[in-house]
């Protein structure tokens, strides 16, 4: 059933509609159903979350029988972004992640925030969808806070994901959808996958996976699951290594995304297609895996082209070296 969350007038006689879907079986009671919600769009150049929305429908519609619940999916939350391929609102030049929870007595994008708020209050897990811009590649991945690490990195164990990444407290932006949302009391997993503008099938597929395993452990889908790999974990600040250019021109990796690396191995250059020199070679400061890595090959001094996790976070999940 497609239902309107928020309606505002635009210029010219149009207007702006913020639409979802909800699946949940036939005659049954909303009220006595676990509600799950997904998430995506919030900026405009993200679109992996795209295909996880269509694939997640597409599996429970193959077989409707097999839903326990409520599945709301809102697969373009700035939909004037994603129509001009704006990672913000366009003509507002605002980063939509950054108005939550909005006033329904505010501007427009205010009042957007606080309707989408509102529709997404009392679902019993929100997934919060998001790609990585069009300059880095990540792997796929769930950002916890660490004001909310007990009550999520649970129910993130659980989701097929490669990575849980626990911030720090100091890190956390109170006007994000996610901190909106944990503050309320509804458990928001904030996912990172894949690169802007594109759609990586295997890792959508990925996910979708991990969204119906969830929905199996708590009882809202009864058909059959893949089996949930296991994430690694990280709490420690120094588990992660960031890589940094030391000079402006174009990067070119060695090796591919998701490797395990030893310090001092090469992962790419920077080089100079106007004298034909190489100005740098990218090597790994540490021994670890490299989950983030520069995908718009352009680069300026300082501009990150990578990070590891070190194999000292990666030894108590037993794959150090691996």
């Amino acid at each position: 059933m497609i239902k309107t969350v928020a309606t505002v007038g635009l210029p010219v006689d149009e207007v702006l509609e913020i639409k979802k879907n909800r699946i949940m079986p036939e005659g049954a009671d909303p009220e006595k159903l676990k509600r799950i919600s997904v998430v995506t769009g919030i900026h405009g150049d993200e679109l992996e979350g795209q295909y996880v929305c269509f694939l997640l429908a597409q599996r429970i519609k193959a077989e409707p029988d097999k839903l326990n619940g409520i599945v709301d999916i809102y697969p373009a939350m700035n939909p004037l972004g994603i129509d001009t391929i704006t990672r913000g609102i366009p003509a507002f030049d605002l980063d939509m992640n950054r108005l939550f929870p909005g006033s329904k007595e505010g501007t427009m994008t205010e009042y957007l925030a606080s309707k989408i708020i509102e529709d997404v209050t009392g679902s019993d897990v929100c997934f919060d969808i998001h790609a990585s811009n069009i300059f880095l590649t990540e792997i796929p991945q769930i950002r916890i806070n660490e004001l909310h690490k007990d009550w999520l990195v649970p129910i993130a164990e659980k989701t097929n994901i490669d990575f849980i990444w626990v911030h720090g407290a100091s890190t956390v932006l109170e006007s994000t959808f996610a901190y909106s949302l944990n503050s309320r009391g509804v458990p928001t997993l904030v996912v990172e996958m894949g690169v802007g503008m594109r759609i990586t099938k295997s890792i959508c597929e990925q996910m979708t996976d991990g969204i119906l395993n969830l929905m199996r452990e708590m009882g809202m889908w009864l058909g059959e699951t893949t089996e949930s790999r296991q994430p690694i974990i990280s709490e420690d600040p120094d588990d992660v290594s960031y890589l940094n250019a030391s000079t402006a021109g174009v990067f070119v990796p060695s090796v591919k995304h998701w490797v395990h690396l030893k310090e001092g191995e090469e992962i790419g250059q920077i080089i100079d297609p106007l004298k034909g020199e190489v100005l740098d070679r990218v090597l790994s400061p540490v021994d670890g895996v490299l989950f983030t890595i520069r995908e718009y090959p352009i680069v300026d001094e300082g501009s990150l082209m990578g990070r590891l996790l070190r194999d000292s976070a990666l030894e108590s999940h037993g794959k150090a070296g691996n």
